[in-house]
């Protein structure tokens, strides 16, 4: 049985799910009306303007498809429309909806006349059918009749609606007797856009003047970086800077930094990008007894001592850090560790060059990791590298990396059997000039 998500024109995007799979296309039935007995011979064409329409499944924005249904004589109105996709949506995990409720956000004119917002229908079937499936619709508005009628509406998408693939639009209308007066195809593309801001990864960068810069994600790979925001001076004062959480272009993400006598101060994040933390909070002293630390992306933080001995400490509410907890010897051989993006582990240089991926095991008092996974070699040729968010539009979390001369370069997120979600084999240039700074996180 069908479950059904009717999407309305909403004021804001509603985040992305996870993707699921749309079955297949099929050919339409023809309209009853249009075989009945006693219809019209004569049935009008409908032509789209332009060809397929590319709609994003993000944020840029209402795109607008634009098709005049030419009828033929003497029709009588109202003349109603139905539009159909040629597809439909499988239900996600625990019989839940592929896309979000306001997947796409529709208003309609016909002839220059506006008819304001018209709802989408997006019915939902188990993997395994049983019956025919019910189509994504559109509600488009009855009409009075005209020679010409030309259809104008805009298709605003979240990310969610990447799901529906390359679809054709069956559109039919019919005469107030009911009968078939014009039919076409239109097409409709919906490819990944920019994701929200939520979505988004961010970088911040220190320079040697104690400043801390921000480098908030567009989601476009070749140019995955908007202009540099000043977070503010003073940065300086600290000897380590770690996120606990990831960052991202909303102003999300938390850190923890250690100042030079060894008091660890937490920066919660705000949620603002203008003012990305809020005032830092003091967690105590002593943390001038490690060499290292990395977020365990949920709030908790991994420490190294002297001894390459790893330490966990568990995140608490205000900043607060529980005892710690033994996680392992051996870790001296990284001369680089950074957290991988959107909870998905951690990732260690070796003295070698050779990159490790270490997959998250699970909450405290558990394991943080699991065993490592090697990811591959070559890596000593960088000074600085650190995981991040979505950089992109793929979903998955990526890695920057600076190498001697200063370049930053990107890798994005892959996967791969065993050690799951780590940097891909190919990289990116993102743009020179980086050596002027002497923390990348």
């Amino acid at each position: 049985m069908a479950r059904t998500r009717t999407a309305v024109v909403a004021a804001a995007l509603i985040a992305a799910l996870a993707p699921v799979t749309l079955g297949g296309s099929a050919a339409f039935a023809a309209s009853p009306a249009a075989t009945a007995a006693g219809t019209a011979a004569e049935v009008g064409t409908i032509v789209q303007d332009g060809g397929r329409l590319v709609v994003p499944a993000g944020e840029e924005g209402p795109v607008t498809l634009r098709f005049t249904a030419t009828l033929p004589a003497g029709v009588k109105g109202p003349v109603t429309a139905s539009f159909q996709l040629d597809t439909w949506l499988t239900e996600g995990e625990a019989g839940s909806s592929p896309v979000s409720q306001d997947v796409i956000r529709s208003v309609c004119a016909v002839n220059g006349v506006s008819y304001g917002a018209c709802a989408w229908h997006m019915p939902y079937h188990p993997p395994v059918l049983n019956d025919p499936p019910t189509r994504p619709s559109l509600d488009l508005p009855a009409v009075p009749a005209a020679e010409t009628l030309t259809y104008t509406v805009t298709l605003d998408a979240d990310g969610t609606a990447a799901v529906l693939g390359h679809p054709d639009a069956l559109v039919e209308l019919s005469d107030g007797t009911g009968a078939t007066v014009a039919r076409g195809k239109l097409g409709l593309d919906f490819v990944a856009g920019t994701p929200t801001a939520a979505r988004r990864g961010a970088v911040h960068a220190r320079d040697k003047d104690g400043v801390l810069w921000r480098y908030e994600a567009t989601g476009d790979v070749s140019r995955p970086f908007a202009a540099r925001k000043r977070v503010g001076g003073g940065w300086n004062a600290y000897t380590a800077v770690v996120p606990v959480t990831t960052a991202t272009a909303d102003g999300r993400g938390d850190l923890v930094a250690r100042d030079k006598a060894g008091v660890l101060w937490y920066y919660e994040g705000t949620g603002k990008p203008s003012e990305p933390f809020a005032p830092r909070k003091r967690v105590g002293g002593g943390w001038n007894t490690y060499t290292a630390f990395v977020g365990v992306g949920d709030g908790g933080l991994v420490a190294r001592d002297r001894d390459g001995v790893m330490w966990r400490y568990k995140g608490e509410h205000n900043t607060l850090y529980g005892p710690r907890q033994r996680v392992g010897g051996g870790w001296n051989t990284y001369t680089a560790l950074t957290m991988s993006g959107s909870r998905s582990g951690a990732l260690g240089r070796d003295k070698d060059g050779v990159l490790w991926k270490y997959n998250p095991w699970g909450p405290y008092p558990s394991a943080p990791f699991q065993q490592r996974q090697r990811v591959g070699g070559g890596w000593n040729t960088y000074t600085a590298i650190a995981g991040t968010a979505e950089l992109g539009r793929d979903e998955r979390p990526d890695l920057v990396a600076r190498d001697r001369d200063g370049k930053l370069w990107l890798y994005q997120g892959a996967y791969k059997p065993l050690s799951g979600l780590v940097p891909g084999s190919a990289r990116t240039l993102v743009g020179g000039g980086w050596n002027t700074y002497d923390l990348i996180f």
